[in-house]
């Protein structure tokens, strides 16, 4: 009999003001850090820093889930990591219709040119977090189907077809 062991893994939650958004165990995440990609695998060192506006790439057991952020903290422990994000929504959350619909607001307002300086900059964070989302929605498209599971028929013999 094959004993298999499963994956080194650590809890992960991610909060914003308004609700907890994920928590659950996973085996890996990949964060935006602000001089560049993190990849937190169980064990990391302990570490505190800066977030920006990017996807979360959140490893469990044989699934991928994306999170988009607009920007935060990440604190890092042995075997936890807290994400404290500004804003932030799940994969299956994200509307791809919404998000067309605010990034071609966004470009329209852009490209007038009486914008000051400080509503273009809150107008391309606001574009960059639209774009995000689309990026998402794209791999979200592409993920494979999660596993069907095959049931034993009543002859103990495998079923060759998927049941679920």
């Amino acid at each position: 009999m094959q004993v298999t062991q499963s994956k080194p893994s650590m809890k992960l939650e991610i909060v914003t003001p308004e609700r907890l958004i994920f928590s659950d165990t996973v085996n890996s995440m990949i964060a935006p850090g602000i001089e560049g990609v993190l990849g937190i695998y169980p064990h990391h060192c302990p570490l505190l820093t800066i977030l920006q506006a990017g996807e979360l790439k959140i490893d469990k057991d044989d699934d991928e889930i994306y999170i988009a952020i607009g920007g935060g903290f990440m604190e890092v422990r042995q075997d936890k990591i807290i994400v404290l994000a500004d804003v932030a929504e799940r994969d299956d959350e994200i509307s791809e219709q919404k998000a067309i619909e605010a990034k071609k607001r966004a470009e329209k307002i852009l490209s007038q040119q009486n914008v000051s300086a400080m509503d273009k900059a809150e107008i391309l964070e606001s574009l960059r977090l639209e774009m995000i989302r689309l990026n998402i929605v794209e791999k979200r498209k592409k993920r494979k189907p999660t596993p069907r599971l095959f049931i034993p028929s009543d002859d103990n013999n495998f079923s060759n077809e998927a049941k679920g």
